[in-house]
């Protein structure tokens, strides 16, 4: 394992950030001063110490803290895991994944009836800010450094994790506040931005860095580059007119195009070992992704929890599928539509890493084993060897890979006639010829639209993009596109327009009422 990658795996150093940022409601308590001796002089003082610093940047993605609690007051710390967060928040209200726990706000994702003091979706809001906080402290420490070429890179790879969180605090909660390296230390009352103006910050911040960022595969594994800059903008693009009301297909192609053609990204040929313990080795597919180590980067959250929550004692022996952990918490599925996406292909398309429970009907939520068992995430590698802890993950986490690039392109071709179908129709086949080994699956024409919301289903579940598909497509609240127990009915339901954004939490309004609004409904 490289220096680099050790670094970007443990990062466990307590730095005076995590005391100094300690989020209890959003940053208007920022002059918390650190108990264990450092100081932004102190950790700034070196090279060495700056890449410590700059660790924490990225660490902060899978870990939850250093051992004292968590690095956010007041949220249990399992609850404020990124990776955790954004499959509740993501998967979980959709056809794709139902909880069987009634504890800490689940049951009202899937329902579909969450509030704003839901703890889960709390966890994500503060989470993403801590982590954009931490990026903008970062940024502010080693702006007199900025001449120096690693700093440099740092530096802009610093702002693409702001960006990517800002985009995910935009996506879901539409105007969060807005802070920066500019915001100042002590009691802060931040405005809030719009979700449009949001758009525009993300769009000039991803673009500005280019020039200083890694070419495509040329930093180490696990951190951002060119390519993942110019995914978040075809990611950003895709969904530019729920946003902002303004199409932007083709520049959503334009960019999927550059990862693409860029030479250096390839299918995996295995689809599964995508989602396995040595996902990290001769992985030619993910453009980035949160590193997970069962040994030095331990958390109940991240991929610990996505494959410990998806099995059990009966869920192994129905799927005869090792997991490569222990025990099994019993806890996600898929439903009955998860199942029927694959509809005749089961036997045929290797995505479907999925068997039926006792039985594909759930009648009670709380049941585990009604619906479907999900295999996609293992600690195991390709090679049939469990992860190196037997309750953690090794697993990493993939946030952008080539598949969705070429899904994007696609979709935009069939929105916008100025995208080059042939060439659309082209990349979708890749795709279904990885899922079925040869051309047999392959489309003779592009598909319309319901199809691709379908195809991008099969691809991409269970990783963190199901709820933004349905809202892009129209489907996630709308009466003609049912689900089990959406809105809380065993047959599905329509819901209130109002669950396209999620609330910003309670807590944190109070904290900030002259500046934070909440969404109209909540």
């Amino acid at each position: 394992m490289s220096t680099d990658k050790k670094m970007l795996r443990r990062s466990l150093t307590v730095l005076s950030l995590v005391g100094a940022l300690g989020l209890s409601s959003c940053v208007k308590d920022l002059d918390r001063f650190p108990t264990n001796g450092d100081t932004s002089r102190t950790v700034y003082s070196s090279a060495d110490k700056t890449a410590q610093a700059f660790a924490k940047v990225y660490g902060a993605f899978g870990l939850t803290g250093n051992g004292d609690g968590g690095d956010i007051a007041g949220i249990d710390e399992g609850a404020s895991d990124f990776v955790r967060g954004l499959f509740n928040l993501q998967e979980l209200p959709t056809e794709m994944a139902a909880c069987a726990w009634s504890d800490g706000g689940v049951p009202d994702l899937h329902n579909i009836s969450w509030s704003a003091s839901n703890p889960i979706v709390g966890g994500v809001y503060y989470r993403s800010l801590f982590q954009i906080k931490l990026a903008s402290d970062f940024l502010k420490q080693t702006a007199d450094k900025a001449n120096d070429a690693t700093i440099r890179t740092y530096r802009a790879e610093a702002r693409f994790l702001r960006a990517y969180q800002y985009w995910v605090l935009m996506d879901l909660f539409g105007n969060p506040p807005f802070v920066d390296e500019s915001t100042p230390t002590g009691k802060v009352y931040p405005r809030q931005i719009s979700r449009a103006e949001l758009f525009t910050h993300i769009e000039k911040e991803l673009k500005a860095i280019e020039g200083d960022l890694s070419t495509p595969q040329a930093a180490v594994y696990g951190r951002a580059n060119q390519a993942t800059a110019w995914a978040l903008l075809s990611r950003l693009y895709l969904n530019a007119v729920v946003y902002t009301g303004k199409a932007r297909y083709a520049d959503a192609a334009a960019y999927a195009e550059k990862v693409i053609t860029s030479g250096k990204y390839s299918l995996k040929s295995d689809y599964a070992q995508l989602f396995m313990a040595d996902n990290d080795q001769n992985n030619p597919e993910v453009l980035l992704s949160v590193n997970y180590d069962g040994q030095l980067s331990q958390n109940w959250g991240g991929m610990t929890f996505l494959i410990n929550s998806s099995t059990s004692a009966n869920a192994k022996a129905a799927t005869k599928v090792n997991m490569g952990v222990n025990g099994g918490w019993g806890g996600n599925r898929g439903t009955k539509s998860l199942w029927e996406l694959f509809k005749d292909t089961k036997t045929k398309d290797k995505r479907a890493l999925i068997t039926p429970g006792a039985s594909l009907e759930i009648s009670d939520l709380t049941k585990f084993d009604e619906g479907v068992y999900v295999y996609k995430f293992r600690n195991v590698t390709s090679k049939g060897a469990n992860g190196k802890d037997g309750d953690r993950a090794d697993t990493d986490f993939p946030l952008f890979r080539l598949a969705e690039l070429y899904l994007n392109y696609a979709e935009a071709a069939i929105r916008d006639t100025s995208v080059d179908k042939a060439k659309a129709l082209g990349y979708l086949n890749k795709v279904r010829e990885r899922a079925y080994g040869s051309d047999a699956g392959n489309y003779k024409a592009l598909p319309d639209l319901n199809e691709m919301l379908r195809e991008r289903g099969r691809e991409l579940y269970w990783e963190g993009q199901r709820r933004t598909d349905l809202i892009r497509f129209g489907k996630f609240t709308s009466g003609d596109y049912l689900w089990p127990w959406k809105g809380g009915v065993a047959g599905g339901q329509k819901v209130d327009d109002k669950y396209k954004l999620y609330p910003i939490p309670e807590a944190d309004r109070q904290a900030n009422p002259e500046n934070i609004k909440q969404h109209p409904g909540y």
